[in-house]
């Protein structure tokens, strides 16, 4: 658990921050200088209206340094709000990248709800931590620092009693802080299951109506709304109290300082303007620890979600950044692929058991199995997607562990069991893999998909914009969309997991011509259960219980051992 006030690795994570973070604290110091010349001249003022005087070079001072103030001020808040910006850009960047790097498996055991929820509300939040808690937190050190140093030379027995009683306002804001921040994520824990599971239920929605248990499952996000609530009360009435504690504290540190300072002026101990000047420079040196504290609440689920963030990057794979990523080999699609000795095993289970397995170049394998036997594992790997637990896969004598992973997949046509189509045109869905593809190479992959009727009967043909998901096509001309998008990567390996599952009769016999015209001329992997499939493989390879057998293929199409 963070509890830092500030985390260090911002300034490894976002450099691009470090000049307006340098700069903000430049600004603090220049803060703690015009308070002190502020209440220095206001002091001169009043002792000299005491005296029926008026002292124009100190009315003149007093009005420039609040001028000055004002205008620091507002150049504090544009720093801040751009450092917000400039992190929360970054962080959200590298947290896409991270998530692109652990794999979709890895996404779906994290719930992508509370990914979703982490990358909007949650960096949102910063916000507080950066325009408010941030600048505070600067001025909580340079103004006290200034203050005490001024008041020693005017009066050093008050500067004294500052000095003994600052502490104790961080101290009691330390106390109240652990509790408000284990209060405050488990806030932000709730906040996230709430968010995965409303989008599980969103998703789900059609069979929760088909079993009806649409309504059961509102209760449920009734009640994990409602615990979010009174989670949120109970971090408010610990920043509510912790706002208590410091204001009684502050107040009576300034007591503290002030009363003797009035005995001693009517005793004619100490001089008038002195005397004002402490009076003035005494609250000055609690209030910035005061609203740091206050402000700190308010920061601390966005802090919350910084530590989450971070989290997130930090069990990445390594990136492959531009230097280093030239420095890796990159795999050719048209050599050897090799699995030696390859085992996966997940938390509960293992998927693949000491496969060992050459596909040569230009050949057709067919995968066949039962369901959760390790065939869309076996492609996993393949893709990048899955780490061998042990053993390795090579394409053309390189490890695919120390390949430039985004190079090889530009050599990879991948149509998986539900084809993902985004809420854009038919024609940037198609276009995916490729989006520079001129529009005759557009048009070639959807006539080689037989994707050109469904296209026809669109309002606006390739520019029809279609819903979330592909709302609006069959699983049949969905798939045709995702046999399109191989067609037109024009990959040297295709690798398709089972294509024709869920397919009528006549999708499946349109999805299957288009599939053999696909995987002519390239190394194919072909994840089956239907005989059709079968039929052009020059391989069949049988995956039960994580372990490969080779099977004899037979003119009909079917496999014996």
């Amino acid at each position: 658990m963070n509890r830092r006030p500030f985390d260090p690795r911002l300034l490894r994570r976002v450099p691009a921050a470090r000049r307006d973070l340098a700069l903000l604290a430049l600004l603090g110091v220049i803060a703690a200088g015009l308070v002190v010349a502020q209440a220095t001249a206001l002091a001169a003022l009043l002792a000299t209206a005491f005296d029926g005087r008026l002292d124009r070079p100190a009315l003149a001072g007093f009005a420039a340094t609040v001028a000055a103030r004002a205008l620091l001020v507002w150049a504090q808040g544009t720093v801040a709000a751009r450092v917000a910006a400039t992190v929360k850009a970054a962080l959200r960047s590298d947290l896409l990248a991270a998530v692109g790097r652990h794999g979709p498996g890895w996404v779906a055991g994290q719930r992508a709800g509370q990914l979703a929820t982490l990358a909007g509300r949650g960096l949102d939040a910063l916000d507080a931590y950066f325009t408010g808690y941030l600048p505070q937190l600067v001025l909580s050190v340079t103004v006290p620092l200034a203050v005490v140093a001024r008041i020693g030379l005017a009066d050093w027995s008050s500067a004294v009693i500052i000095v003994l009683t600052l502490p104790l306002i961080p101290i009691f804001g330390a106390l109240l802080g652990w509790q408000a921040q284990a209060a405050t994520e488990r806030q932000w824990r709730r906040l996230s299951l709430l968010g995965g599971h409303f989008l599980d239920m969103v998703a789900g929605l059609p069979t929760l109506r088909a079993f009806g248990r649409a309504r059961a499952q509102v209760d449920v996000v009734r009640r994990m709304a409602d615990g979010h609530r009174a989670a949120t009360m109970r971090t408010l009435r610990i920043a509510f109290l912790s706002a208590l504690v410091l204001e009684l504290v502050a107040t009576l540190s300034v007591a503290l300082v002030a009363v003797p300072v009035g005995i001693r002026l009517l005793g004619g101990g100490l001089a008038l303007q002195t005397a004002l000047l402490v009076l003035l420079l005494t609250p000055e040196a609690y209030l910035p620890l005061r609203a740091a504290g206050s402000r700190f609440h308010a920061s601390m689920e966005g802090l919350t979600a910084l530590n989450d963030a971070f989290a997130v990057q930090e069990g990445a794979p390594a990136p492959t950044r531009d230097g280093a990523a030239g420095a890796r080999p990159v795999p050719d699609g048209r050599g050897e692929i090799r699995f030696e000795a390859v085992t996966v095993a997940y938390e509960r289970t293992t998927a693949l058991r000491d496969v060992t397995l050459t596909v040569r170049p230009g050949e057709r394998i067919a995968v066949i199995g039962p369901s959760g036997a390790g065939k869309s594992t076996l492609l996993g790997l393949l893709l990048g997607f899955v780490t061998p637990t042990s053993g390795r896969v090579t394409v053309d004598g390189v490890d695919l562990a120390d390949a430039d992973l985004d190079a090889w997949r530009r050599q990879l046509a991948w149509v998986p069991q539900r084809a993902h189509l985004f809420a854009a045109s038919l024609a940037d869905n198609i276009r995916l893999g490729a989006p520079d593809t001129p529009d005759a190479a557009l048009s070639a992959a959807v006539r080689d998909a037989a994707l050109d009727e469904v296209v026809a009967g669109l309002p606006e043909g390739l520019g029809t914009v279609l819903g979330e998901r592909g709302h609006g096509l069959s699983s049949g001309q969905r798939q045709r969309v995702a046999l399109a998008r191989a067609f037109l990567r024009d990959a040297p390996v295709v690798l398709l997991d089972e294509p024709t599952a869920r397919l009528d009769s006549a999708s499946e016999a349109v999805v299957l011509a288009a599939t053999r015209r696909l995987v002519a001329g390239r190394t194919a992997l072909l994840v089956a259960h239907r005989p059709a499939l079968l039929e052009n493989a020059d391989r069949i390879l049988r995956i039960e219980d994580g372990r490969v057998t080779e099977l004899v293929p037979t003119p009909a199409g079917e496999a014996t051992r």
